[in-house]
């Protein structure tokens, strides 16, 4: 009698919870979020699964990835959502998923600098690596226009390609006609000599003054 009492009340139960569940809408129970991540082409990260995560809304959410590469994120109310593949190695490209209130999805390319901007892309989702992350940066390599132009090294150079080139540059006959009618322009204008000039301008102020003696000299003889 009394497994009998046990066993209607365990069905009682049972069928009220199973009543209440059925009662629930689909706002209440959750959406899924789902998809499949490819992996990277690195024959030597076989166990890529074990170091991806699925991160809803900045780790929000978390789901894990399969074997098969498939994933699936339960339980979201409906919204908009940033789905982002977390990879030690390698960087997905993250996609914003709706859902609105009657189950319909639609994903598209984040956009943060045009936020108005909609690319749609297929659901479920197919992420796929970008490219490798770079953690550190590649040592520069020596080459030779490093050492062409380094300051020091054009200092030296510069002066012995003139001495080179500018002896021959005088030899040619077309130079030193050029020069010639340069020299015999300065002529015609009869413009003095830098060399001249000079000697002018310094000797103003260095002309000799009589001296205390000689001035004696001639004051007697008035």
């Amino acid at each position: 009698m009394n497994t009998k009492i046990i066993l209607i009340y365990i069905s009682t139960f049972v069928l009220g919870n199973v009543y209440c569940a059925s009662d629930l809408t689909e706002e209440e129970i959750g959406h899924v979020i789902e998809g499949r991540v490819f992996p990277p082409e690195d024959p030597n990260n076989s166990n890529w699964q074990l170091d991806t995560r699925v991160h809803v809304n900045g780790g929000e959410y978390i789901g894990f990835v399969r074997e098969d590469g498939t994933f699936v994120v339960h339980n979201l109310p409906s919204g908009s959502y940033v789905v982002e593949i977390v990879h030690p190695d390698y960087m997905y490209e993250p996609v914003r998923v709706e859902i609105n209130s009657k189950g319909k999805y639609r994903a598209r390319k984040v956009n943060y600098v045009q936020t108005s901007q909609v690319i749609q892309v297929p659901y479920p989702l197919r992420m796929k690596p970008v490219t490798k992350f770079r953690y550190f940066q590649v040592r520069e390599q020596w080459r030779l226009t490093d050492f062409l132009f380094n300051p020091m090294v054009v200092m030296m150079v510069l002066p012995l390609f003139l001495i080179m080139i500018l002896p021959k540059m005088m030899n040619d006959p077309e130079t030193k006609e050029d020069l010639k009618q340069i020299s015999n322009l300065a002529k015609i204008s009869d413009v003095p000599e830098m060399s001249e000039m000079f000697t002018k301008i310094f000797n103003r102020g260095s002309v000799p003054k009589p001296t205390s003696s000689k001035a004696k000299q001639i004051k007697k003889r008035q």
